[in-house]
This record gives C-alpha cells, sequence and structure tokens, in this order.
C-alpha cells in the first residue's frame, strides 16, 4: 500500500471470513483479527459491497432482509404521495421504484431458495 501512497482507511476498511457455517465455527476467535501496520482490523458479522450485504456463510437472507424493509418503506412513502399526483405520475414513480431498487443486483438471487426470494 505504502509503494502505491495508498492509505488505510480504518472507517472504509472491514474484515470477514467466509466459508461453510460448520468451517466457520471451528474458527478460533483469537485469530479473528487482522493487523495491519499499526492498525488491527476486527473481523465483521456482514460487509456492504456496492449495496448488497455478504455474510460470512455468503448466504443472501440478511440482504434480502435489509432489502425488503427498504423496499417497503419506500412503497409507505409512495402510497403517501400517490393521491397528490396524476395517475401517469404516479406509474413513472413506481417504474422507477422497480427499475432502481428491485432489479439492481437481482442476478444474485439466482439460483437462491425459495424462502429467500419469497420475502
Amino acid at each position: 500500500m505504502s509503494a502505491n501512497r495508498l492509505k488505510l482507511n480504518m472507517e472504509k476498511t472491514a474484515w470477514l471470513w467466509t466459508g461453510s457455517r460448520s468451517n466457520l465455527d471451528r474458527l478460533p476467535k483469537t485469530a479473528l483479527k487482522l493487523r495491519l501496520g499499526n492498525e488491527t482490523i476486527d473481523v465483521v458479522d456482514a460487509v456492504r459491497v456496492l449495496g448488497v450485504l455478504i455474510t460470512p456463510d455468503l448466504s443472501l437472507d440478511k440482504h434480502v432482509t435489509a432489502f425488503s424493509a427498504k423496499c417497503y418503506f419506500q412503497l409507505r412513502q409512495l402510497r403517501r404521495v400517490r393521491r397528490s399526483l396524476h395517475e401517469e405520475s404516479v406509474a413513472t414513480l413506481v417504474h422507477a421504484f422497480v427499475t432502481s431498487r428491485i432489479d439492481y443486483c437481482n442476478g444474485l438471487l439466482a439460483g437462491a431458495p425459495k424462502a429467500v426470494t419469497d420475502k
């Protein structure tokens, strides 16, 4: 990093072990820290990469749960303002919502279990 004149930003740096649940359970709790120079980085439960919440077992349960909550909030906000807008404007807002929120990174959900995609 120093050769390329890069500086570690502790606010944006996260450490995540990935693997199967049984393998993750076998990790010693003391080995769950990464030391870079003078900084120690603790392991986190999930990281957000390009808007996708990644967990150690690489399941998308947390991502879909958080994503569903955000979508329901946005739909409730649209419901509040729909009475004060023309019908065409509401349709445009719904289409914009679907293309910007729901279609984003939905390719990651291909092959996901039905319990995950039903949310």
